[in-house]
């Protein structure tokens, strides 16, 4: 045994697990003068210089086809964010998963002159070389999710927390399991070769070697309903006893749900992951095996449009003393129970 395994577990809140990965997201992008930071000491709650009505800015917005709950999510935040301001002009391309295409809008749009790109690219590396194009043309881009392969390709980059993910799930399950040294833990991750799999696996590994815990049962879906509810059926026969299910997805979870049920077993919980509203409704219900699920936002892309319009503006963040936009902001993964349920199921995407 590491001696990793050996160190004794301590109970974090779920907000504090999801930082050890660090990142910062400030929620209300406002303005950076102190006499709107507010000292009322009630929150954030005045409008700042920042929310008044500027020059209007026309943003360049792309992302790949919404066959998946989580990307439609991505684009409809996006535009709701966008319908916010008066000022802001979002031009959304149709959603492609073809690459050509995808690079073809963007050079649109640098053809166009808009004045800020947000991209969520299929494929990061194969969308560097035009996004760096925008930007060689004085068009800030916001890179989403999908990381571009050179530093120089996007001006900000805002992104979701994969390794957090795993550790808020790992430990939530040790908060449940940490006194029972034989408990069984089970994990359906989504696709085995993409490093975001990778990284969700390493931190809930991470995270269960902090209680003693490690994956007995391992299958891997591929972030779909039909392919989560194959891989649950395969992990339920090869697993007899189960305490402990973390299912990466949650779009993937409702065929990972319907498997447990076709197999009537009842006798885990499970932790979801990303966030959805389906899942939220299974949590609110108390009647599911599904317990908690880990956010992987679906504003990101929200995030994008409004640091877009600051970056147009020359603005920067009122909750930070820089005076300029952070390069790379990484969003939190909280874990959402019946407790706090209530905080996050009207902004969650729908499966």
């Amino acid at each position: 045994m590491s001696a990793t395994r050996q160190r004794p577990f301590r109970r974090l809140p779920h907000a504090t697990v999801a930082l050890l990965s660090a990142g910062v997201l400030v929620a209300g992008c406002t303005s950076n003068t102190p006499e709107d930071s507010g000292s009322s000491g009630s929150g954030n709650q005045a409008a700042s210089d920042n929310d008044e009505t500027g020059d209007t800015v026309t943003i360049g917005f792309s992302a790949p086809a919404a066959d998946h709950g989580w990307i439609a999510g991505i684009t409809e935040n996006a535009r709701a964010q966008a319908d916010q301001y008066e000022d802001v002009d979002l031009v959304v391309a149709e959603g492609t998963n073809d690459v050509s295409t995808q690079i073809s809008q963007v050079e649109t749009f640098i053809n166009d002159g808009v004045d800020a790109i947000v991209l969520l690219p299929f494929d990061g590396a194969a969308l560097t070389p035009v996004a760096l194009q925008a930007m060689e043309a004085g068009i800030p881009v916001i890179n989403v999710d999908r990381e571009f392969d050179s530093p120089f390709a996007a001006r900000a980059t805002v992104l979701g927390d994969n390794y957090g993910m795993g550790v808020s799930a790992g430990t939530y399950i040790c908060e449940q399991l940490g006194d029972k040294p034989d408990a069984v833990v089970a994990e359906i991750a989504g696709i085995d070769s993409l490093p975001l799999t990778q990284d969700r696996s390493q931190g809930f590994a991470d995270a269960l070697a902090g209680c003693g815990l490690d994956v007995d049962n391992r299958v891997a879906a591929d972030f779909t309903v039909e392919g989560g509810e194959e891989a649950a059926s395969n992990l339920l026969q090869a697993a007899p006893r189960i305490d402990a299910i973390w299912n990466h997805d949650d779009d993937q979870g409702v065929g990972v749900l319907a498997a447990i049920e076709s197999a009537g077993r009842d006798e885990f919980f499970m932790v979801g992951g990303a966030g959805s509203a389906n899942a939220m409704r299974e949590i609110q219900s108390g009647d599911s095996v599904l317990q908690a699920t880990v956010i992987y936002p679906s504003t990101q892309a929200a995030d994008g449009v409004r640091l877009a319009r600051l970056l147009a503006q020359d603005k920067a963040l009122s909750d930070l003393v820089e005076t300029e936009i952070p390069r790379q902001i990484v969003l939190n993964a909280p874990v959402v129970t019946a407790d706090n349920v209530d905080q996050y199921i009207d902004s969650a995407f729908e499966s």
